[in-house]
């Protein structure tokens, strides 16, 4: 039986091959399918199965795609409610994958729907637990409550998640290697270790999930602090029912127009530098020139599902990279053009005069968008207004206008959306990003 971990990082997100035999299976994948084909190839086997512990919530999987383009059937669970063809994938059910017997368990918790994948051979098992077993933590029970076939509370799924701790792993071995579809960085989770994988003995140990507790402790615990939710989550878990669209196809669809300027909603994903020295009026700044970035999550929380935007990008080459960015959370089909930008009637940011703001802070309006969980930890400012960057389209109207802005995060890549964000809706005041020079101020 031979294992292989796939990672995307923007997203903290892990899929898997299963291999034996010259078969192989694919668990949870993401949005775009050619390395799987690539290790299929390289392995000499053949794709039989793909399976999802879940409908996921943070992105858009190519199960569907996979399926059209090898044969293999889908797996997951009957509650899953998919309007495609699928194989119900449920407990007392099982395949095989060369020598290797592939089992599930139903482990509600995280969502209605969730199953953890089993899979044995000679001895040795794998745990694929998807959304309900992380490494050091357990999946959010508070994402189900208006998305999916089957919607429940999140006090409903915190108990099925303790009654899922408790009961469902109880009889598979301390040796069983535990691989989850998220490690640290993930929305899907709270505290999730850096580790990307462990085995069952060791999480019995040092996951707090499986402490001696009461269900009503376990349940405030679980529900306790969770982080926020990106607007795109429901979206994504409807997406995934349904089956999304051919990648190759679907960004295929998206017009490109160089040296051109444009109206309505545009997403402009250059470097900061380059952002602040001209752009369009009303854009915003959602930077994705790092590969490691959270690109997909905060463009997935700032714009909303179905909402039509456009594109900035810096040159043409980065056109097919940043729309499969795009689609990993399926937002592709709602890019009315991806542009590059003419040099003239652009707008530049303000530039922070960063010695008067250390010495006359009371004369400006400063706005921290860090997530709740942060500044219930900490203020860096006492007097600025709190108002987190995924609430700041909605609720940018709270903002006086009465002093120059300052916008700040933790660390400078927020500050440069949330700044241009405010900065696209005011007139006759200054707007600043604080951007890295928070770090004076910690």
């Amino acid at each position: 039986m031979e294992i292989k971990q796939f990672e995307y990082k923007p997203l903290a997100h892990y899929s898997y091959a299963i291999v034996d035999n010259g078969e192989m299976a694919v668990v949870d994948p993401e949005r775009n399918p050619m390395q799987y084909y690539a290790f299929a190839q390289e392995h000499g086997a053949k794709i039989i199965a793909v399976i999802e512990t879940h409908p996921h919530a943070d992105f858009v999987s190519s199960h569907f795609q996979i399926h059209k383009e090898t044969g293999a059937p889908i797996y997951h669970s009957k509650d899953l409610g998919a309007d495609y063809e699928y194989e119900p994938f449920d407990e007392g059910q099982s395949i095989m994958v060369g020598d290797i017997k592939v089992s599930v368990l139903n482990t509600p918790g995280h969502s209605p729907d969730s199953i953890t994948v089993v899979a044995k051979k000679e001895g040795k098992t794998a745990l694929f637990t998807g959304d309900t077993l992380f490494i050091g933590d357990v999946g959010r029970p508070d994402l189900r409550e208006k998305a999916g076939n089957m919607t429940a509370k999140r006090q409903e799924l915190a108990e099925m998640m303790y009654d899922t701790i408790q009961n469902k792993f109880k009889d598979l071995p301390d040796g069983a290697l535990v691989y989850p579809a998220h490690g640290a960085g993930s929305l899907c989770g709270k505290n999730l270790s850096s580790d990307n994988s462990s085995t069952l003995g060791n999480e019995r140990m040092g996951n707090w999930a499986f402490k001696p507790q009461s269900k009503e402790e376990f349940v405030s615990t679980l529900l306790d602090s969770q982080p926020f939710i990106p607007s795109y989550f429901g979206f994504d878990v409807d997406t995934n029912r349904k089956g999304a669209e051919n990648l190759r196809t679907s960004i295929a669809k998206v017009p490109l127009k160089l040296n051109t300027s444009i109206n309505g909603l545009i997403v402009d994903v250059r470097d900061e530098i380059e952002f602040k020295k001209g752009h369009l009026p009303g854009s915003i700044n959602i930077m994705a020139v790092s590969e490691n970035s959270k690109f997909e999550t905060w463009l997935g929380a700032i714009v909303n599902p179905e909402e039509p935007f456009n594109l900035v990008i810096d040159k043409p080459d980065d056109l097919e990279k940043i729309l499969e960015r795009v689609a990993k959370i399926g937002y592709e089909k709602q890019v009315k053009l991806v542009l590059t930008l003419d040099e003239t009637g652009l707008l530049q940011s303000d530039k922070l005069d960063l010695t008067h703001f250390k010495n006359n802070p009371d004369e400006y309006t400063i706005v921290d968008i860090r997530n709740q969980s942060e500044t219930d930890e900490r203020k860096y400012f006492e007097s600025a207004l709190t108002i987190p960057l995924n609430d700041l389209r909605a609720s940018s109207t709270q903002i006086p206008h009465n002093k120059p802005i300052i916008v700040h995060c933790a660390g400078g890549y927020r500050s440069s959306a949330g700044s241009s964000i405010i900065e696209s809706v005011s007139e006759n005041v200054q707007v600043y990003d604080l951007g890295e020079n928070i770090n004076d101020f910690i």
